[in-house]
């Protein structure tokens, strides 16, 4: 195809809906790629050339306004050109350059697989819609004709590309509407991701073309008749097909052959009001019987992308499920082109409530998004969040929200605001109190119950389906470690360098503190103090570092340790008052990433000392576990029970007896009247026939224990019973 040809084809696409003078600077935008990319290629090998102007001519039939067809004609000038903003904006307008500022942001031909580089290319996109919708209208575009030049590249590239326009971009086409345009992703995509199913799938559709074409002749037939009786005379009634992905969709989660689909084709009818829908669906229930759980209207409760129609399915002639949907003549407009068919730019119009409604939505999911630093988090956040919706709930007031299936009210509240998220502590649906781990229904009407003293917990992040959720949560907990650890890492700090008669604040008043952050590679003193109390580094390092010239040496001895030694840093802590409620305290500092160490179990009158883990807190043992004779002296710290009234604690029992029967009745007896719980029991016979168990139980701490203990050595037959 010649210039002048694909020129000539743009303006009879522009002339179709806009008028003359709107387009006098056509040719000059024309003349001026042209200049820029002349020598220029796409990664297809084609001219580039040839690409943005395929891209300009599919933004004409979509009939976006000028402006954002101008800038799907230009959107490489800058990144291939390097023409400068300014310039740009002073041939064709701020609105031109401004969009293909950020095509020139989000745009890449060089495709990298690795996670990291994806990640930054869809936050770079993301930004770039925040600000402007347009730019992700010519970018699915841009995707589009990307997808048609595949079979130009190696099969790595064609797999690279297609994975991330199922994944992303065909999702961000039904975010905005436009129906045909995720179908032709997703088709195209299924075509390279899957080439043998594809061919296969397509090939079976073309041999039962005949017959599913007097399928539906049949059933248009007995439609428009009854219709017609039923006094509802509709504009147009016709089958469309299914396509490819969706129909093998339905075999993959079915686990059917193509035989057992039913509903290849989606019949249509297009009436002139909304009441003539709802007498369409009546007269449509009355001829064939429905299936109750697949009815959803669209209509009176309108989806997020503004789609709006009737649904049923139906079983019709010969016993096959028949999907049929009905709407208005302007909602099937919108249905087929989305944010396209009331277009907010369009002839200066300002945007319609709908319209603005789905900009914020957008708008919502970008900032969801921005706090989350992890690329791989990042790309599982985002690809969460452009799911499918399968459940339709509503708030107090009727308006709708969209979520995946097996949504919660943790969900629910997140969708609303992050502050009734964060605070949710359950839900009410009708009349009835409903708890966090409810799976919602189609129909729910949700009232969030808050509490001013909730706080997100990390087993929500097993409850939560949606990627506004999670990221929400995640965020909210990577603060609250990090604030953890802070505190953590300055007492820890503070406590190692006390030993050598300095301090932090000594060491920053000196201006040393710049030498030891360069030493430990830390960018602040925050920094350092959050990497030793999460235990990236280990506090010796610290202490080395201000060797020999801040800080005295001081031997540490022997790397084994006596149990004595231990034993004194134990009784360290015990100086140390009372908190309530955290259940161990380490040098003052309450609830800090702490866990009990499984290898002596402790329990809560034992004396115990905490080790600070690599990467993992402080784990805390025995003052006498043998584990630690051999632990690292500068990374044990004195730590002490705090109040823990209402707590439990596991730990283990190993009990030898007489081989009787009964036993095991009569020991599982006197732990329970000890108010303790069995968890796990083990047991075998040894040689000499004596019954060998172990047993983990839950107690309240060390004084229920050691009652424990006695009451079991008093059963008759009982050899020996110890804690291990």
């Amino acid at each position: 195809m010649s210039e002048y040809s694909e020129i000539t084809e743009l303006k009879v696409l522009l002339g179709n809906y806009l008028p003359p003078e709107t387009t006098v600077n056509l040719d000059e935008a024309w003349e001026f790629a042209c200049k820029v990319h002349k020598g220029q290629h796409h990664f297809s090998g084609k001219p580039y050339l040839e690409h943005v102007s395929a891209v300009a001519q599919t933004l004409a039939s979509m009939q976006l306004d000028y402006d954002t067809v101008l800038g799907g004609l230009l959107h490489g000038v800058m990144r291939h050109g390097g023409i400068p903003f300014k310039e740009l904006e002073h041939k064709f307008g701020e609105d031109v350059a401004s969009i293909v500022d950020g095509m020139s942001r989000v745009t890449r031909v060089v495709y990298n697989t690795q996670l990291a580089s994806k990640a930054n290319s869809m936050r770079k996109m993301l930004l770039a819609v925040a600000s402007d919708i347009r730019v992700l209208l010519i970018r699915l575009v841009d995707r589009l004709q990307d997808m048609f030049s595949l079979d130009t590249v190696n099969r790595e590239m064609q797999i690279s590309i297609s994975r991330e326009t199922m994944d992303i971009y065909a999702p961000l086409a039904s975010r905005l509407g436009i129906e045909w345009l995720k179908r032709e992703l997703e088709d195209t995509a299924f075509s390279y991701l899957y080439p043998e199913e594809y061919a296969s799938l397509e090939a079976k559709m073309k041999v039962s073309l005949e017959d599913r074409q007097r399928y539906v002749d049949e059933v248009l037939a007995l439609l428009k008749k009854s219709l017609a009786d039923g006094g509802v005379y509709p504009l147009r009634v016709y089958g469309r097909p299914k396509h490819l992905y969706s129909i093998y969709k339905k075999l993959i989660a079915q686990n059917i052959t193509l035989e057992k689909v039913y509903d290849k084709v989606a019949f249509r009818i297009i009436v002139n009001t909304i009441p003539e829908c709802y007498g369409a669906l009546g007269v449509i229930h009355s001829m064939w019987s429905p299936i109750q759980e697949r009815i959803k209207d669209f209509i009176s409760v309108p989806k997020t992308n503004n789609y709006q129609s009737m649904h049923t399915t139906v079983l019709g002639p010969r016993g096959h499920f028949i999907e049929i949907q009905i709407r208005t003549d302007e909602m099937d407009k919108v249905a087929q082109e989305g944010v396209a068919a009331h277009w907010a730019y369009k002839e200066g119009a300002s945007a319609n409530t709908r319209d603005t409604k789905l900009f914020h939505e957008l708008k919502k999911l970008v900032a969801s998004l921005q706090e989350v630093e992890d690329p791989r988090e990042f790309m599982d956040s985002l690809m969460a969040e452009l799911y499918d919706p399968e459940v339709f709930v509503l708030t107090p007031g009727g308006e709708v929200r969209e979520l995946p299936a097996g949504s919660c009210p943790i969900d629910f509240a997140y969708s609303i605001h992050t502050e009734i998220g964060d605070h949710c502590i359950g839900a009410k649906i009708g009349n009835r109190h409903v708890p966090l781990k409810y799976e919602l229904q189609n129909g729910d009407v949700v009232e969030i119950i808050t509490s001013a003293t909730q706080q997100p917990k990390r087993d929500w992040l097993d409850l939560v389906k949606t990627g506004r959720a999670r990221a929400r949560v995640r965020s909210w907990l990577r603060r609250e470690e990090k604030e953890k650890a802070l505190q953590l890492g300055r007492e820890i700090c503070d406590q190692a360098i006390r030993r050598h008669q300095m301090s932090l604040k000594k060491i920053i008043k000196s201006g040393h503190i710049r030498l030891l952050l360069k030493a430990v590679h830390c960018n602040s003193l925050d920094d350092l103090l959050i990497k030793v109390g999460s235990g990236v580094i280990a506090v010796e390092n610290i202490t080395r570092a201000l060797q020999p010239a801040e800080v005295p040496a001081a031997g540490t001895g022997p790397m084994e340790m006596s149990l004595e030694r231990i034993g004194e840093i134990a009784a360290g802590g015990k100086s140390q008052s009372v908190k309530d409620g955290s259940g161990v305290d380490i040098d003052g500092v309450e609830g800090i990433l702490v866990k009990l160490s499984k290898c002596c179990s402790p329990i809560p009158g034992d004396d115990i000392v905490g080790f600070i883990t690599i990467g993992h807190g402080v784990s805390i043992h025995k003052a006498n576990c043998p584990n630690l004779k051999h632990a690292d002296p500068n990374r044990l710290i004195a730590v002490n029970w705090a109040g823990i009234a209402e707590k439990t604690f596991q730990t283990t029992i190993f009990l030898q007896a007489d081989n009787k029967r009964g036993l095991f009745a009569e020991v599982g007896g006197v732990i329970t009247a000890e108010g303790s719980n069995i968890v796990e029991v083990t047991a075998h016979s040894s040689p000499e026939d004596q019954a060998q168990m172990t047993i983990v139980v839950e107690v309240e701490g060390a004084e229920q224990m050691r009652t424990l203990l006695q009451h079991l050595r008093q059963l008759p037959g009982v050899i020996s019973a110890r804690r291990m």
